[in-house]
C-alpha cells in the first residue's frame, strides 16, 4: 500500500477588526484606514515566497482567518485565491473558508466572496441573546446574527457558526435552551467554545478586579458534558474538543492542523508547519512565524518579499510531542501507523509509559493496535493528560 498524499493547507491572516472584543487575544487590530492595494500585493508576495519552498504540493484547503477577513474587499480575496491557484496545483474539492462577523454590512458581501472563490463561511455569532452579545462586546444584534445565518445558508453549500458558553451567570439549563435554538439554525457544523480568560485581554483585567464571576469548574464541566450529549443526539457529534459536525463535514483546514499535516501561513503573525524533504532522509518540519504587527509586517514584505520572523527546524525529537498535543484533541485520536511514518517513533513509546498506563486505567486514554486516543473525559482534561504524558 502506498503512503497517502500529505494534506496541504494555506492560512491567510487578515488582522483588522472594527473593534477589539474583550475576550480576544488573537492578533487583531483596529485601524481607521487600510491601504488595500499594498496589503493585497504583500499577501500575494508572501504566498510567492513560500511557494518556492513547497513546489508540487497540492492545496487541499485555504482558510482566511483574523481579525475579520470578511472585511477584506472581494478584489483582495479574489487576488489571493487566484495567486494560490497560479502557484500550486489545487484539489478539485478544495475547501476555501472565510471567517465572518454576522453584521448586516459583512453579510451583504457574501455573494461577492463566493464569486471570488470562497465556498465555506464560518460566522462568529458567539451568543443568541442580546445581553450576552453586549457583554461579549459583539457588534451585531441577535436579529443580524439570524439574518446572516440565513444569508450564509442561501449562498454557501457549507457554513458554520461559533457560540461561546460557560459565560458569567449562565446556567446549564439556559445553555441547553440556547444550544437547542442554535441546532435548529445549524447546517452541518458548529463550533462551541467555553469562555476562557486570556492574560492581556480586557476580560482578564475585569475579572481580576471582580467585575464578574465565572462559572465554577463543576458547572462548566456539566455544560461540556451536556453539550456533547445533545450534539451527538442531534447527529453532530464532537470530532474535536470544541468542534461538532455531521459525518464527513468537519472543517478540513482545521483537520490539517490537528492531524499534524502541512500548511503555510501568510499575513501578520501567521504560523506554518510543513515537512522538510531532506536529501539525507532525516525527519523534520519547518516551522515559520510571520512578524506580528501589521505595519511592521507590511514594511518587511515590501522590503524583502516576506516578513518571516522565525524559521526553524522541528526535528525528530520535538515532532512527537507536537503531533501528540494536536492529535489527542481529535475524537479519532492518533493513527499509530501514520505517526510512526511521520516521526519515526510509535505513539505509545513517545510518551511517559507509566503515565500512559495510568491514563488508560483511569479511563482518560484508549490504546489499541491502530490508534491512541483520548476518551471524552480525557479530552475534557486534555491539558492535564498531556502534562502527565509529556513530562
Amino acid at each position: 500500500m502506498t503512503e497517502a498524499r500529505r494534506q496541504f493547507g494555506v492560512y491567510v491572516h487578515w488582522p483588522f477588526c472594527v473593534s477589539k472584543c474583550p475576550y480576544c487575544d488573537f492578533n487583531s487590530h483596529v485601524r481607521d484606514a487600510v491601504d488595500q492595494t499594498r496589503w493585497r500585493e504583500a499577501l500575494v508576495a508572501e504566498l510567492r515566497h513560500y511557494a518556492a519552498s513547497t513546489q508540487g504540493r497540492v492545496v487541499d484547503s485555504v482558510f482566511f482567518g483574523g481579525g475579520t477577513p470578511s472585511l477584506m474587499p472581494p478584489q483582495t480575496i479574489a487576488a489571493v485565491i487566484g495567486a494560490i491557484r497560479d502557484l500550486w496545483p489545487v484539489a478539485d474539492d478544495v475547501e476555501i473558508t472565510m471567517e465572518a462577523n454576522p453584521t448586516s454590512v459583512e453579510a451583504a458581501r457574501f455573494h461577492a466572496a463566493r464569486e471570488a472563490g470562497v465556498n465555506r463561511v464560518s460566522l462568529g455569532v458567539q451568543a443568541l441573546d442580546a445581553d450576552s452579545l453586549r457583554f461579549l462586546g459583539r457588534g451585531h444584534s441577535v436579529d443580524e446574527a439570524l439574518a446572516a445565518i440565513d444569508t450564509a445558508r442561501a449562498i454557501f453549500a457549507r457554513y458554520s457558526f461559533d457560540l461561546i458558553y460557560a459565560r458569567p451567570g449562565q446556567s446549564p439549563a439556559a445553555w441547553r435552551a440556547e444550544l437547542t435554538r442554535a441546532l435548529d439554525l445549524a447546517g452541518e457544523h458548529l463550533s462551541l467554545y467555553q469562555l476562557t480568560l486570556e492574560r492581556g485581554t480586557r476580560f482578564w483585567q475585569d475579572h481580576a478586579r471582580g467585575a464578574f464571576v465565572m462559572p465554577d469548574e463543576d458547572t462548566a464541566a456539566t455544560m461540556y458534558e451536556e453539550t456533547n450529549a445533545l450534539m451527538t443526539a442531534r447527529g453532530l457529534p464532537p470530532y474535536e474538543i470544541s468542534n461538532y459536525a455531521r459525518p464527513d463535514a468537519a472543517c478540513r483546514h482545521n483537520l490539517i492542523y490537528w492531524r499534524y499535516e502541512d500548511y503555510i501561513g501568510v499575513g501578520p503573525g501567521a504560523h506554518g508547519r510543513f515537512t522538510l524533504d531532506r536529501a539525507d532522509g532525516a525527519r523534520g518540519k519547518r516551522a515559520t512565524r510571520q512578524a506580528s504587527g501589521p505595519e511592521a509586517w507590511l514594511e518587511r514584505v515590501e522590503a524583502q518579499g516576506h516578513a518571516t520572523a522565525e524559521d526553524r527546524v522541528v526535528d525528530s525529537d520535538e515532532m512527537p510531542g507536537e503531533a501528540l498535543m494536536m492529535g489527542l484533541r481529535l475524537a479519532e485520536g492518533i493513527d499509530r501507523r501514520r505517526f510512526r511514518a511521520l516521526t519515526g517513533r510509535d505513539a505509545a513509546e513517545a510518551v511517559d509509559t507509566g503515565a500512559l498506563s495510568a491514563m488508560i486505567q483511569g479511563g482518560f486514554l484508549i490504546l489499541d493496535d491502530d490508534r491512541l486516543r483520548a476518551t471524552d473525559a480525557g479530552r475534557q482534561r486534555l491539558d492535564a493528560v498531556l502534562a502527565r504524558l509529556l513530562r
